[in-house]
């Protein structure tokens, strides 16, 4: 019998779509994309092994649920439907309101006379609200001395709190984590930023606002974490990659 893997690789043959193409489409590293048809292991977390291959099977047009195990589609909520007795009948019978699951028989005049009185103390509960703002008002015009500290209260947009400020643009973020000796080029923006020997065991971080291009002389010596997407075991050890191009788009490799 195949493995999910072979299944996957079967149909997208018959499709006739490439390696390639998959990768573009999905925005999945053609690494990740053949160790899934492969059924070889990928030193993921295995809930971003399920995302991808939910990602993949979905881009081929089969049911993830044959192809990931204890897969379950999340059921959509629905909405409860109103019974036609419990819409009111707004007659001169008596009718029912339910206020605390408490049924109370209220007439409709009485009802009417409640929600009146509720009005009008609203009303003069703002009208309160506003005379007594007239009144500030207008002792703060009358009287020079308080003037000052009023208008030191009213400057607002000297003091906004740091948290209440909108947030920058998402942008590309890389962190390269060194596991063994190598050297690397570092290009953000079209800026060399590094062109040096790391040693292993250090980890550096930079931000780009377009791409970020490297090149390893080691390719299995990084792992590369894009946004907080990681991606690891690049190429064999000692294998030269000479251009790796990250873009908001994604991640490609030319070696």
């Amino acid at each position: 019998m195949e493995s999910p893997g072979a299944r996957l690789k079967k149909i997208r043959l018959e499709k006739g779509i490439s390696l390639e193409e998959a990768h573009k489409k999905t925005k999945i590293h053609l690494n990740i994309l053949k160790a899934l048809e492969e059924d070889s292991p990928i030193s993921l977390n295995p809930v971003y092994i399920r995302g991808f291959l939910k990602i993949y099977c979905k881009f081929l047009g089969v049911d993830p649920a044959d192809y990931i195990t204890d897969y379950k589609e999340p059921s959509p909520k629905i909405s409860p439907i109103l019974k036609v007795e419990d819409k009111l009948a707004w007659t001169e019978k008596e009718i029912s309101l339910k206020i605390f699951s408490l049924k109370i028989p209220i007439k409709i005049k009485s009802l009417i006379i409640l929600i009146s009185s509720i009005l009008f103390v609203i009303f003069f509960f703002y009208l309160g609200i506003s005379i007594s703002l007239k009144k500030q008002k207008s002792s703060l015009v009358t009287s020079p001395l308080e003037v000052k500290p009023a208008l030191t209260k009213l400057e607002p947009k000297s003091q906004i709190p740091s948290s209440l400020k909108p947030t920058p643009l998402k942008t590309i973020r890389l962190t390269i984590a060194v596991k063994e000796n190598c050297w690397i080029k570092v290009r953000v923006d079209g800026r060399l930023l590094a062109q040096r020997n790391f040693k292993k065991g250090t980890s550096e971080t930079w931000e780009a606002k377009d791409k970020i291009e490297l090149a390893l002389s080691n390719a299995s010596a990084v792992d590369l974490i894009v946004n907080d997407q990681h991606f690891s075991n690049l190429g064999k050890r000692g294998q030269v990659i000479r251009s790796i191009l990250i873009t908001k788009e994604g991640l490609n490799i030319q070696p």
